[in-house]
């Protein structure tokens, strides 16, 4: 589904030498798989979701949607990717403050010239959690609740490709749990493949594979606490 290929983005910062934020990125997400970019703040992470995304154009390397190269698309043809194939996963924070959840939520529907889109995004509403907060507004709902309204707008055009740039950020513990399993489970029941960058590595751990991406290149991570023991808490989540 996804396909980057030496994938390079380079800034430059105050006259000096050429920065690379993502430098000869590699990586395959197929349908249903759940992979996770761990690392730090500056590692490159969010530079690599906004290529994938079709927001900024790689210096060199490409990005392979189904076969398409994102790069080379027209900016109404990314437009229209962001809006109808990809699903992208922001912060709470983004949502429109005084909205309805269910206005919210079916947002890209509207956007899309939908029709009825309320009452096609009340059934995954509802399998989110979110049948009785329906008309509650932003304010009213709690930040797992909000983040659960931004998976739905993110789902709502049924993409094969879904990002999520720090989706728990703003989360406790157990609201992150919770939201990186129905995340999980979303993935394999709608077949889609789904990116998740994270500086946590409890949240890491809910992916089928993980990845770091250190100082714009990306390595095998395999810490002690990546793969948690199955009678503890997080594997159980």
């Amino acid at each position: 589904m996804l396909e980057l290929r030496e994938l390079v983005k380079r800034y430059q910062l105050g006259g000096g030498e050429p920065v690379s934020a993502v430098d000869g990125v590699s990586l395959e997400v197929h349908a249903g798989e759940f992979v996770a970019l761990y690392g730090p703040s500056g590692s490159g992470k969010t530079t690599l979701i906004e290529l994938i995304a079709g927001l900024k154009a790689p210096d060199s390397g490409s990005v392979l949607v189904a076969g398409r190269d994102v790069a080379h698309m027209s900016r109404r043809q990314a437009a229209n990717y962001r809006l109808r194939e990809l699903g992208m996963i922001m912060h709470p924070q983004t949502l429109i403050p005084g909205a309805r959840t269910i206005d919210n939520a079916s947002l890209k529907l509207l956007l899309a010239d939908v029709r009825s889109a309320g009452r096609k995004i009340e059934p995954l509403l509802a399998q989110l959690g979110l049948g009785d907060r329906l008309r509650h507004r932003t304010e009213q709902l709690s930040m797992g609740e909000r983040q659960r309204v931004l998976i739905a707008l993110a789902l709502s055009t049924d993409p094969k490709l879904v990002l999520a740039d720090e989706p728990t950020a703003s989360l406790d513990t157990h609201n992150t749990r919770k939201i990186l399993g129905v995340l999980r489970d979303l993935s394999r029941a709608r077949n889609m493949a789904l990116l998740l960058a994270t500086h946590d590595p409890e949240a890491a751990a809910f992916a089928d594979s993980v990845y770091e991406l250190r100082d714009g290149r990306l390595h095998a991570y395999e810490p002690e606490h990546a793969h948690p023991p199955l009678n503890s808490p997080l594997a159980r989540a």
